[in-house]
């Protein structure tokens, strides 16, 4: 089993950036991909973004292309989502998750991930 714990969530205005880490202990020598995923009020979880753990291949979502940036540092067990440019429309809890399947794209459906964080917390103001 792998745990996880998301740290970087705060509030920031509209154009600002935010960056989230993801701080993995256990098994983390199993972990073969890791997602980022947020879920806003009222909304379905989405993923954001995600990154195959040793190929450091990425994914990201058409909402964020461009904007966010996913990369880990493996010998610090951690994942980062660096978020420039913020939207209203990116406020939501963000989470980060590992799958420790072996998988050949990232996956970007929540049921395939295997190990959650706690969320944290990201707010955009205008």
């Amino acid at each position: 089993q792998v745990q996880l714990v998301e740290s970087g969530g705060g509030l920031v205005q509209a154009g600002g950036s935010l960056r989230l880490s993801c701080a993995a202990s256990g098994r983390t020598s199993s972990t073969r991909s890791m997602g980022w995923f947020r879920q806003a009020p009222g909304k379905e979880r989405e993923f954001v973004a995600g990154i195959m753990w040793f190929s450091a291949t990425t994914s990201y979502a058409d909402s964020v292309k461009g904007r966010f940036t996913t990369f880990r540092d493996n010998t610090k067990n951690t994942v980062y989502l660096q978020m420039n440019n913020l939207k209203r429309e990116d406020t939501a809890v963000y989470y980060c998750a590992a799958r420790t399947l072996l998988t050949i794209a990232i996956p970007i459906k929540a049921p395939e991930y295997d190990s959650w964080g706690q969320g944290t917390q990201v707010t955009i103001s205008s």
